[in-house]
């Protein structure tokens, strides 16, 4: 209530009830804050009465917690007014002893005394705030009635500053999602994720359903979804419990997302089916020439493992089909996992396709490489005169036959090209002789 406790005995010589008694000055400053408090405590309970939270939990179907809650908070500002007005007639009748003369004597001091200070004021018990029966009336000082009305203020006012926070940040934001929701659902509808067919379609129906259920519970209990800073012991400071909300609401998003991918793929479509053919038909073709390659190889080389190649992968196609006809029909949440299935296979196809080409060649680039070798060492010595050379014309000759020859060995072609190589380097050798063994002079 904001409203600073009252302590008539602080001034001069009277403490407490039965003490000395006040004198005129003390009785008059008593007096004048009694007035200023008790405006204060007035502009209190009016701002609590007019607070848009309270008329609305006066007006709301409260179910649970806050339904508890706020039955409680009514008896409370109820007893509030009851205490108010106690306070009022106290402070009343204390300026009605002050007024009766200009110089009070003792006995309007004595009795001042007794009214600001003494248990003065009877106020209505508080039901069954005892072990034993209820009290139906209690008397207290003013001070002590502050004191109830700032605790009693402040519990009420927590519970309807609740209740008003929540209400002004989760229900409108729940009507933004659900509005979304629709939306979506909508969106879903036109490329057929519907429920019971997708499971995109499910989230969507369920989102729907708690977020109707949500917007319940949050307009008739809003108390549940106040988080109190203290952890719970009391309303006081806090803020409103957006966990069911912003669930759904990434929910929502992952869904969303899922959609557009979706009508991302209505989007692109032909062009990913016409990406798909080709590189399968490039996979065909790979296959094809590792095939004749194979037959070749087998013709050319001997002594050599050439694996097998593979055929065409016929059930790709048929799930390449199985994808156009479900462009044809507009059935697009069926089409997207498939097309990304596809796609994976069909890359992973022409890998396939490439690497069985690699290996059935690799006996072919042997014995290119061993010609190239061969004829690049034929060419070093013939450029260093050694052409004529009788061991190594003998050994090139020989490697040649059979690099040249058909089936080729590819062992004994390589060993021979190695014989070749040394004598080669033999020759080249610094110091080499140029007649005893008549290869020649450099």
């Amino acid at each position: 209530m904001g409203v600073a406790r009252a302590d008539p005995g602080a001034e001069g010589s009277g403490g407490t009830a039965g003490g000395p008694v006040l004198d005129r000055d003390e009785a008059d400053r008593a007096l004048a804050r009694l007035g200023a408090e008790r405006e204060a405590v007035e502009t209190s309970l009016l701002a609590l009465q007019d607070h848009a939270g309270r008329r609305l939990l006066e007006g709301a179907g409260l179910t649970g917690t806050t339904a508890e809650r706020w039955r409680a908070t009514e008896a409370d500002i109820t007893r509030l007014w009851a205490y108010f007005d106690a306070y009022s007639a106290a402070v009343t009748e204390a300026r009605e002893v002050r007024a009766r003369r200009r110089w009070p004597g003792r006995e309007e001091l004595a009795a001042l005394s007794e009214l600001l200070r003494g248990a003065s004021v009877t106020v209505p018990g508080t039901p069954g705030g005892g072990p034993g029966a209820a009290v139906l009336a209690e008397r207290l000082s003013l001070t002590e009635l502050v004191d109830r009305m700032n605790t009693l203020y402040a519990e009420s006012l927590a519970v309807v500053v609740a209740a008003d926070a929540v209400w002004s940040a989760l229900p409108a934001r729940i009507d933004l999602l659900a509005a979304e929701q629709r939306r979506t659902r909508s969106l879903a509808g036109s490329v057929g994720v519907l429920p019971g067919e997708h499971p995109a379609g499910d989230d969507l129906e369920r989102i729907g359903r708690v977020l109707t259920v949500l917007r319940e519970q949050v307009v008739s209990d809003p108390l549940s979804f106040w988080v109190a800073s203290d952890g719970g012991a009391t309303l006081g400071a806090g803020r409103p419990d957006t966990r069911r909300y912003d669930r759904e609401a990434r929910a929502l998003e992952e869904v969303r997302r899922e959609i557009e991918a979706v009508l991302q793929v209505r989007q692109d479509a032909e062009a990913r089916l016409a990406r798909l053919r080709d590189v399968l038909s490039r996979a065909d073709r790979t296959l094809a020439e590792a095939r004749t390659a194979r037959g070749e190889v087998l013709a050319k080389i001997a002594a050599s493992e050439v694996p097998a190649v593979s055929g065409p992968p016929s059930a790709l196609k048929e799930q390449v089909a199985a994808a156009a006809d479900h462009r044809r029909h507009g059935r697009w949440h069926r089409l997207s996992p498939l097309l990304e299935a596809l796609e994976r296979r069909a890359d992973d196809e022409l890998e396939r396709a490439r690497a069985s080409l690699t290996a059935v060649t690799a006996p072919l680039a042997v014995r290119a490489e061993l010609r190239g070798r061969l004829d690049a060492y034929r060419a070093k010595v013939s450029r260093l005169g050694l052409a004529e050379d009788p061991v190594l014309a003998e050994r090139y000759d020989a490697a040649r036959r059979v690099l040249w020859s058909a089936p080729c060995d590819l062992r004994v072609a390589e060993e021979a090209v190695l014989r070749f190589q040394r004598a080669a380097a033999e020759a080249l050798a610094p110091g080499a002789g140029a007649g005893d063994d008549g290869r020649g002079g450099a």
